[in-house]
């Protein structure tokens, strides 16, 4: 299955972006996309050259681009329900049950329990659903970061070496084959016999893709074929699977499903 990938684009860089740029602008897409500009300014971009990065130069990076790894914030399951009981939508009802039983229907008649019993059963369930979708979508997240590389092949000054992959940095020159997990999101410089990177995981894609050099392959796929060599474009939530991951952490901010 061929990858039908972005032409590529030319943009004009300001000078040494890699040290005037913040952060968000460096992956704002619609200034910078390092996915598809030309192989040249990514080095530019990077401030990289293919004998990798410099021992003083990657510790400047992990200063700014931090590690290559997801924080993970562990929420018990108690609390992260009662979260979905806690917030605008639920406190309108609660507010609503509240009125139901303290105010009564006038001339003499009792409270009414049968509203307050049905606000009652419709937050738990209100709640009971958003707490499951989004358990659901937190065990699927946990089980992709399990299954990141735990190492990566990495060259640091003109020398390869094998180092943990959270200490790579944006603009280091890596090396990948057959059975490794892809350890961040990089461009391909160079393509040896036949890449094919099983991404499934992160695409729905259900057969491999065949990747030449140019193409972008994703932090969390498989290399199912041939060897290459890459540079690194992004680490940590700037990855395509980091991204995804921080929505998916972000949905506990929503107001339910009602």
């Amino acid at each position: 299955m061929a990858d039908e990938q972005p032409k590529s684009t030319y943009v004009i860089l300001p000078e040494n972006p890699i040290k005037n740029l913040t952060v968000a602008e460096m992956y704002d897409k619609e200034k910078y996309d390092l996915s598809t500009m030309e192989e040249g300014d990514v080095f530019t971009m990077l401030n990289a050259t293919r004998n990798g990065l410099t021992e003083q130069e990657v510790n400047e990076r992990f200063q700014k681009f931090g590690h290559n790894r997801l924080e993970h914030k562990e929420t018990s399951a108690i609390m992260q329900f009662l979260l979905f009981m806690w917030n605008p939508l639920s406190w309108v009802m609660e507010a609503a049950a509240i009125v139901a039983i303290v105010a009564s229907n006038g001339g003499g008649q009792p409270p009414d329990w049968e509203d307050f019993v049905g606000i009652i059963l419709l937050l738990l369930a209100n709640s009971i659903i958003g707490f499951v979708e989004q358990r659901n979508a937190g065990n699927a997240v946990k089980a992709l970061m399990a299954s990141l590389a735990p190492e990566a092949k990495v060259k640091r000054n003109g020398e390869w070496k094998v180092i943990d992959a959270a200490d790579l940095v944006p603009g280091d020159i890596i090396s990948v084959k057959l059975g490794d997990v892809i350890p961040a999101d990089a461009r391909l410089v160079a393509a040896h016999g036949g890449v094919s990177i099983d991404q499934a995981a992160l695409t729905g894609e259900s057969l491999p893709v065949n990747k030449v050099a140019g193409d972008e392959i994703f932090s969390g796929s498989t290399c199912k074929q041939g060897e290459a060599e890459a540079i690194v474009i992004g680490t940590g939530l700037n990855t395509f699977f980091g991204r995804a991951a921080k929505l998916v952490g972000s949905s506990s901010d929503e107001i339910g499903h009602l």
